[in-house]
């Protein structure tokens, strides 16, 4: 568990179901709301459970087995080796992801790495260096499989293709702001050759963060804004020469569920590896950091 963030409570719901009562309680409101507006067991995850939890205080993890159905609580992370098939590492301060994924990966166990990844492409080459085969670590914003941020390639032709991208996200440019980047890229693909990137701090405490840069030699721009403690939607904007196409995340259920479900499919079962996906993301939270 990392501050502020419920994904402990969350994912394991997604695959386990959940009790109401405990769940108004795990101190992420907007948690139960939107899984009460599914319809469990049906919308659940099939062929798959949480079984086993670990977070630093006892009581939590208790609470969270409580509220998701999870049989097992464990007195370290180690001792799920041997006993599941894959870990979800449902924190989201990258500075400690390694210490925690390292005796999974060592044990050849798929990993779900949580966003962001890393805060360098130095890092995250590290951090992939410890797979032990192909495939083994995942890791992205889930926004990269809302539908509602997705826009289908025909869409992008009509407006005679992206030349100016806008975007912002709420909280920290570290945490945040991947939450954009990751639809960009599903969007538009690699931007190459990016250029005259620029980071400007501004509002309280300069506790918001403007990063802008331009690629395919300065014909094209991006510009993405996290507004700390400001409140902001997670949206983007891709305009072109024959209009303005604005996405707007809405449904956090469907975007973990999906998420999910290509974890399973590709790292657990081995069909893909998401190295190069990844890294491109990091190439670009790292220009803000």
């Amino acid at each position: 568990m990392s501050e502020g963030n419920g994904h402990p409570y969350s994912w394991s719901a997604i695959f386990n179901g959940y009790e109401p009562t405990t769940m108004a309680d795990c101190g992420f409101p907007g948690i139960p709301v939107y899984l009460a507006n599914q319809k469990f067991p049906d919308d659940c995850i099939a062929g798959a459970r949480v079984t086993h939890v670990w977070t630093q205080d006892a009581l939590l993890s208790q609470h969270i087995s409580n509220a998701t159905y999870i049989d097992t609580v464990v007195p370290s992370p180690e001792d799920m080796i041997g006993a599941v098939d894959a870990v979800l590492l449902a924190r989201d301060d990258a500075e400690n992801h390694r210490q925690f994924a390292d005796p999974f990966l060592a044990a050849g166990l798929p990993v779900y790495v949580d966003k962001p990844f890393a805060h360098s492409r130095r890092a995250a080459e590290a951090f992939f260096s410890q797979e032990v085969r192909d495939a083994q670590i995942f890791s992205c914003s889930a926004l990269r499989f809302a539908q509602e941020m997705l826009v289908p390639s025909e869409e992008l032709a009509r407006i005679g293709g992206v030349t100016r991208i806008s975007a912002q996200v709420p909280k920290s440019w570290t945490k945040y702001a991947i939450h954009v980047i990751d639809p960009i890229l599903a969007n538009c693909g690699k931007l190459p050759a990016v250029s005259d990137a620029r980071v400007r701090q501004f509002g309280t405490e300069n506790d918001c963060t403007e990063v802008s840069f331009a690629w395919d030699g300065g014909e094209r721009t991006c510009q993405i804004t996290a507004f700390g403690r400001e409140p902001s939607p997670i949206s983007v904007s891709y305009s072109g020469p024959g209009g303005t196409i604005r996405t707007e995340f809405a449904d956090s259920f469907a975007a973990f569920k999906r998420a999910l479900c290509v974890f399973l499919e590709d790292s657990v079962i081995g069909r893909h590896s998401h190295v190069a996906q990844i890294l491109d993301a990091i190439d670009i939270l790292e220009l803000g950091t």
